[in-house]
């Protein structure tokens, strides 16, 4: 099995709040880039987040650019680690990103939230102590079938508190 490597940050100075996911699923990883497959409802929740519902639709670019100028920014708790296909619940040997180092690169951070219960676990335990608030949200992955999008799209809306 193969080790699989994330992509670097997606962050500039002014973000407020960095959204980390576990590691790239293999449609990601094809692509090269975050949040690439057609199912994962990540650009939808992110768009809602800063009330740009065409965020989807927009090309790959410019969705960063967007985030970005609200100040969003992007990473993975999982620099590096074995898995068989793109589920969390079968990342191997896993390899934290450095997490601590680039929250202290961030003058303007004021939140990170997880996007699933991995990213969370691994996360968490990264920034133990950390003075920034932590949020876990529910994946965004369509393998996270269980809890509804209204309820997800509700839950990620806390975020804008931190965006002001």
């Amino acid at each position: 099995m193969a080790r699989k490597r994330g992509f670097a940050p997606v962050v500039a100075p002014h973000i407020r709040v960095l959204v980390l996911g576990s590691l790239p699923g293999e449609a990601s990883l094809a692509a090269g880039r975050y949040y690439a497959h057609p199912r994962n409802r990540f650009w939808h929740l992110a768009g809602a987040v800063i009330g740009r519902e065409d965020l989807p639709e927009l090309p790959y670019e410019a969705r960063l650019d967007v985030l970005l100028a609200a100040g969003i920014g992007l990473w993975d708790t999982v620099a590096s680690a074995r898995r068989t296909g793109s589920l969390d619940t079968a990342l191997r040997a896993i390899e934290a990103a450095p997490l601590r180092h680039l929250a202290a690169s961030l003058p303007a951070l004021r939140a990170i939230a997880f996007n699933g219960a991995k990213s969370a676990q691994i996360g968490r335990r990264a920034l133990a102590g950390s003075a920034l608030t932590l949020i876990d949200l529910p994946s965004s992955s369509p393998a996270n079938a269980a809890v509804a999008l209204d309820e997800k799209r509700r839950r990620w809306l806390d975020l804008q508190d931190f965006l002001g």
